[in-house]
């Protein structure tokens, strides 16, 4: 593991990400990293995957690609910036690119507010920015749970899962790590056109956030010591009981934490792709979630990411 230096950059790169988050002037006029990635991605679906006739194989080969050109381009910057001073300071910059902590609040966030004004179209709107499934239908419980949902999933893969991955490996870590999420939300659907050809990309996330997921529910129950109403039993609870029966190997451990912190019900069935998943509750509480329990759910977050800093802090001061 990466202890000292390289783990105080990463601790840094967390400070820049909740101070300055992804400034929209910036990539308005550069593209963001993971849109890069993504744009690697779709080149490797038109030319191997024509018409949805990729094969695992061919899905594989585009993977490793993406992934080898993520790690090279994270290992040409880190070299390039430890040798000049002050560099430690850009690839900090750098790094927090790469982590989702300020973007996540931001866009559930926009969700409650919706909610508080009434408004239900513009709630719909903003959570189908953060969720696969389709949002046209839903009611207000429905794009409430939605944005918790998508907060508990979302911390795992978006914040935890890069701390943890760039704390053994640096950038070139957390660059690997975020071609494969990247690949895996682009083409690892079980839809006939991805079947076969993203089936390695999901394998892959499945992998790389095993351990991160896990660590994400135990965070939000150790908040939730520390959050008012909230409930540490209670999440640990659920999430030994109902993660094992999410549909996700990983996702279910936050979403399942994070309902029975708060005393919902989170999950459930949903429609994706005009697929219906029939997916088990995460939690035994109250389905009909509101956004008052967005914004306890945010503050829950955001305990648990000072938690993963204070984390971070500590690996650099061993």
């Amino acid at each position: 593991m990466v202890i000292g230096p390289d783990t105080a950059v990463l601790l840094l790169a967390i400070l820049a990400d909740a101070v300055i988050g992804d400034p929209a002037w910036l990539y308005r006029a550069w593209p963001h990293p993971v849109a890069l990635l993504g744009r690697a991605v779709n080149w490797f679906d038109f030319r191997l995957n024509r018409d949805g006739r990729g094969t695992r194989a061919a899905g594989a080969i585009a993977l490793g690609a993406v992934v080898a050109l993520a790690v090279t381009a994270g290992a040409v910057i880190h070299w390039l910036l430890s040798a000049i001073p002050y560099g430690w300071a850009a690839e900090a910059l750098v790094m927090s690119t790469l982590i989702a902590g300020r973007g996540l609040y931001q866009h559930v966030a926009e969700v409650g507010r919706a909610l508080e004004r009434g408004d239900l179209g513009a709630a719909r709107a903003a959570v189908a920015k953060i969720v696969g499934r389709e949002t046209a239908d839903l009611d207000e419980g429905g794009v409430a749970r939605g944005g918790l949902e998508s907060l508990a999933e979302n911390f795992a893969d978006g914040v935890v899962a890069p701390l943890f991955w760039g704390a053994i490996l640096g950038l070139p870590g957390i660059a690997a790590y975020k071609a494969i999420n990247t690949a895996d939300s682009m083409i690892g659907h079980m839809t006939p056109r991805y079947r076969d050809f993203g089936w390695a990309a999901a394998k892959a996330d499945d992998g790389a956030n095993f351990l991160p997921a896990r660590l994400a529910g135990l965070m939000i129950a150790g908040a939730a010591l520390l959050v008012p109403g909230a409930s540490a039993r209670t999440a640990l609870a659920a999430m030994m009981r109902d993660a094992p029966r999410h549909r996700s190997p990983n996702a279910g451990w936050p979403e399942a934490a994070l309902a029975g912190a708060l005393g919902l019900a989170l999950a459930g069935p949903r429609r994706y792709h005009g697929v219906d998943a029939e997916d088990a509750w995460m939690g035994d509480g109250r389905a009909e979630c509101t956004a008052a329990d967005i914004r306890r759910g945010l503050g829950l977050y955001a305990i648990a990411c000072a938690i993963g800093a204070g984390a971070i802090a500590v690996l650099a001061l061993a």
